[in-house]
């Protein structure tokens, strides 16, 4: 019995290129190694910050039914006749809770939805966030106060996951881990897809395997169709990030693609500058027009429901009202108002939006999971169990491999020194470029390299001197 297809699929599994007699090995053949070694290295010390990042993004993608749920009271109510104008509304939760002021009141946007009132400056309620008085659109009467953050409407609930999800509530330093993890998300799902569509289609089959093998196909399996949306959740976590999210702004910048946002300054001043109280309290005077003649000029210019109405800043600056819904269709129109004369000085259309500013937008919605609702929070919900069903089937064989005594060696250090220079140059430079924009990605990387030659130099120079001659 010949022993050589068991030598070939050790080699084979081993990672090196197994060639006929005649030919030499390609390009894929010279570069394998070294993506196999990178994806080897990167999966195991950044494995642990993806399983947190995907482990909480499951937990955010199931808390806007958990929200639904666990706040019912304070976000329904029966439908009734008719709806009170938004001005009765914001008196009354004013009456019930004066404290702070009003930074924005979101009416209801829905039969059965109650408005909210949104109140800063409270005390008890944490910097960045507000507390959000509900009232009955129909009766008056308050539903209930909570605190919220962000633009997303988010409660206590979704909030305290988002925030788990973000930062691991650390605040800026945490937000590293899910930079880090986003850094990397792509290059590990880009490495184990060219290493699974690189492997012989015999040996990317599930059935009839066992052992090692086995887990080898479940995970290149899951990870090759789970790829696309691995890449998307990567791309849309750094637009945001601290570091890389900074590049991205800087970009879009430079190619005149930010988001354009609504004026709301006042040419002459204001003509009610002596009068108009800071806040937009519900206790208008005569010469602002108040919230209702503010609403029905939003509605004149087609801002439908949902909006949200954010009073003067001082008496100097119009109103704004903008729309919020984030699912889709996208509805981001903004007007500004001016207090005096309820006329419309200021309009921004979604529509007219730079294509990367929409893109941008479309990218946050559905990675937060509210572009196309609970299809969306379904992919959501599939995909990071994708990942920590990869990242767990990834430390099977690294444990099977090792049994857990080291890290194995999935590939002979060096295997750099094996790249062609017409591919290592373009590739190290593509590298450096990438690793500047994204350095939780460069930074980590250059750790990576160095420990790894100094790990070889270490153990180049034991070799040597324990066959060193002796006398």
């Amino acid at each position: 019995m010949s022993v050589e297809p068991a030598v070939r699929a050790s080699v084979e599994e081993r990672g090196t290129p197994v060639t006929g007699g005649s030919g030499g090995p390609g390009a894929w053949a010279s570069l394998r190694p070294l993506v196999m070694r990178l994806h080897f290295y990167a999966g195991v010390l950044i494995a642990p910050f993806l399983l947190v990042a995907a482990a909480t993004g499951f937990l955010y993608a199931a808390s806007y039914q958990a929200e639904k749920i666990v706040y019912a009271d304070e976000l329904r109510v029966p439908v009734g006749k008719s709806e009170l104008p938004i001005s009765q509304q914001v008196a009354a939760a004013r009456q019930a809770h004066p404290e702070g002021s009003i930074s924005a009141i979101r009416p209801s946007p829905e039969d059965g939805a109650t408005t909210r009132v949104l109140l800063s400056g409270v005390k008890g309620v944490d910097e960045g966030h507000t507390l959000a008085v509900f009232v009955d659109p129909y009766t008056g009467e308050l539903a209930g106060a909570l605190e919220q953050y962000g633009s997303s409407g988010a409660l206590p609930l979704r909030t305290w996951i988002d925030e788990f999800h973000r930062d691991l509530h650390l605040g800026q330093t945490g937000r590293l881990y899910s930079e880090l993890a986003a850094s990397w998300l792509w290059v590990i799902a880009g490495g184990g897809l060219v290493l699974w569509f690189g492997r012989r289609r015999t040996r990317r089959r599930v059935r009839g395997t066992s052992g090692r093998r086995r887990t080898l196909s479940l995970h290149g399996t899951v990870g090759a169709w789970a790829a696309a949306g691995l890449f998307f959740l990567s791309a849309t976590g750094l637009t945001w990030s601290t570091y890389a999210g900074a590049s991205v702004s800087d970009l879009r910048e430079a190619l005149s693609q930010t988001t354009p946002t609504v004026s709301a300054g006042l040419a002459s001043g204001g003509e009610h500058a002596e009068h108009m109280p800071s806040g937009g309290s519900a206790g208008t005077p005569a010469e602002d027009v108040g919230l209702d003649a503010v609403l029905n000029a939003a509605r004149s210019e087609r801002l439908s429901n949902p909006v949200e109405i954010v009073p003067p800043a001082d008496a100097s600056t119009a109103y704004v009202v903008r729309q919020i819904q984030r699912s889709w269709p996208e509805k981001q129109d903004a007007v500004a108002i001016d207090p005096a004369t309820g006329e419309v000085t200021d309009v921004v259309r979604f529509a007219d939006f730079p294509l990367l500013a929409k893109l941008s937008r479309w990218g946050i919605d559905a990675h937060t999971g509210s572009l196309f609702g609970l299809a969306n929070q379904l992919v959501l919900a599939a995909l990071t169990a994708g990942v920590i069903v990869l990242i767990l089937l990834g430390y099977r064989m690294w444990w099977r491999r090792g049994r857990g005594s080291s890290f194995g060696r999935p590939m002979p250090r060096g295997a750099w020194q094996k790249v062609p220079p017409h591919i290592l140059v373009p590739l190290m430079a593509g590298v450096a470029v990438v690793g500047y924009f994204v350095p939780l990605l460069g930074i980590p990387l250059a750790v990576f390299l160095t420990a790894d030659i100094l790990w070889g130099e270490i153990a180049y120079r034991r070799g040597r001197r324990s066959y060193a001659p002796v006398g």
